[in-house]
This record gives structure tokens, C-alpha cells and sequence, in this order.
């Protein structure tokens, strides 16, 4: 179970974890081994809220096909078990990504003294530029 907010959990068979890659890292020492997942996740499948499943077609991340399928590959660490953990991490943090509310900014307007300030910030830098230019004879 992937838990992605208070309410919404993932049951483990629709995550499908796949071990890829398993080979020496090269050079001398060959007695390591990278173990690398391949995460795929299908949105349109899955049990997630249909407000949830709408943001996350609609998100823009080269992560998300167009069918709806989320695939995530993790290979930093040296254990499948914590390429696996990095996997699903990754896969938590970009539904959350997608289901945050943007804060919409209010903007503001700028003060008396503020606009005060600006003019008369811009005109003397204007007289230091006119007496900059001019040689005293």
C-alpha cells in the first residue's frame, strides 16, 4: 500500500515494479552490482478519485504517456529494494505535485510612497548622468 494523502491509498497491484537491469558496474571492481526498477503506474486503471486522475493527465511531466501511464525508472542506489522505495517516492511526490492547488497571487499595487520613492530614485539618476556627460571649463 502506497499512502499518497490521508484519504488515498494505492494498492500494490496496480503499481507494477519490474527489476531491469542487473550487471557488474565494469571496471576492476565487478563484484558490484547496480540493480536498477522500472515503475509503471496506469492512472485510468487505478483506484485514485476522478479529480485526481483528471489533474494527472492534465499535468505536463515527460513521465506521463498519453494513454495515462506513469513509468519511473530508479537505479541510484546499488539494492532493488531501495531502487524500489526511490520508486515509489518519486511516484508519491508526482501525484501530489499534480493534485497541488496553484496559489493564485494577488497582485498588488504599489504605494504612494513607493511610487514616490521610484521618481525620485529615476530622476537623480538622470541629473548624475546629464553632469556626467558635461566637462567644467
Amino acid at each position: 500500500m502506497l499512502s499518497i494523502s490521508n484519504t488515498v491509498e494505492l494498492a500494490d497491484w496496480e503499481i507494477d515494479i519490474s527489476q531491469i537491469r542487473a550487471q557488474g558496474a565494469g571496471g576492476q571492481n565487478v563484484n558490484k552490482v547496480a540493480s536498477a526498477v522500472h515503475l509503471r503506474f496506469d492512472i485510468t486503471h487505478s483506484s485514485l478519485p476522478p479529480f485526481y486522475k483528471e489533474r494527472l493527465m492534465a499535468f505536463s511531466d515527460q513521465r506521463i504517456s498519453k494513454e495515462g501511464i506513469i513509468v519511473i525508472k530508479a537505479q541510484s542506489f546499488r539494492t532493488l529494494e531501495l531502487n524500489k522505495e526511490d520508486a515509489l517516492a518519486r511516484l508519491k511526490t508526482l501525484i501530489q505535485s499534480a493534485v497541488k492547488e496553484q496559489k493564485v497571487r494577488r497582485p498588488t499595487k504599489p504605494t504612494k510612497g513607493s511610487q514616490r520613492r521610484r521618481v525620485d530614485k529615476k530622476t537623480q539618476k538622470g541629473k548624475t548622468k546629464v553632469l556626467r556627460g558635461k566637462v567644467s571649463s
